[in-house]
């Protein structure tokens, strides 16, 4: 069962320090394609945009477990082979909440996952796989940049970093 927000190693600090205040968000994200090619979208439900499966660690947990619990949490599956393809450390963000982060994030590639795919979970209202030339709108600021350093890593083999 995934933790709400107040019982999240975020929501805990942002809680302790208030709204105001930056502070480091670090997290995991997946890029997930399906054997048609199709890449694997949820409708967040906090903002209703489309965005790739992502969120926070917890203590104790590895980016790469952060990874797979998230993408577990928002579709209903299961990574069990990724490869960790970007990293960003540059980035300062403020949501719709008006919360601010420094963002540490790894994005990392779903080479094979098992289980089906869930449309609605506690943390995404929809969810399904679309042709990069049909993603709908409403999407998540992140999806270009993501999909943009996974084609410069295919081509370099070099992990991104930003």
């Amino acid at each position: 069962m995934a933790l709400t927000w107040a019982e999240s190693y975020l929501g805990k600090v942002r809680a302790s320090i208030g709204d105001t205040d930056t502070i480091f968000f670090v997290g995991a994200r997946t890029v997930l394609f399906d054997e048609q090619g199709r890449l694997l979208l949820i409708q967040r439900s906090d903002n209703l945009r489309w965005a790739i499966p992502a969120g926070a660690m917890e203590l104790g947990e590895s980016m790469e477990q952060c990874a797979v619990r998230e993408l577990w949490e928002e579709t209903g599956l299961k990574a069990t082979s990724l490869t960790p393809y970007a990293f960003y450390t540059a980035y300062t963000y403020t949501n719709d909440y008006g919360h601010t982060y420094q963002q540490v994030l790894m994005t990392f590639l779903v080479h094979s996952w098992e289980g089906e795919l869930l449309r609605e979970t506690e943390e995404s209202v929809d969810a399904g796989f679309f042709a990069l030339d049909e993603l709908p709108g409403g999407k998540s600021f992140v999806l270009d940049e993501a999909l943009a350093d996974l084609a410069a890593f295919k081509e370099t083999g070099q992990l991104v970093m930003k």
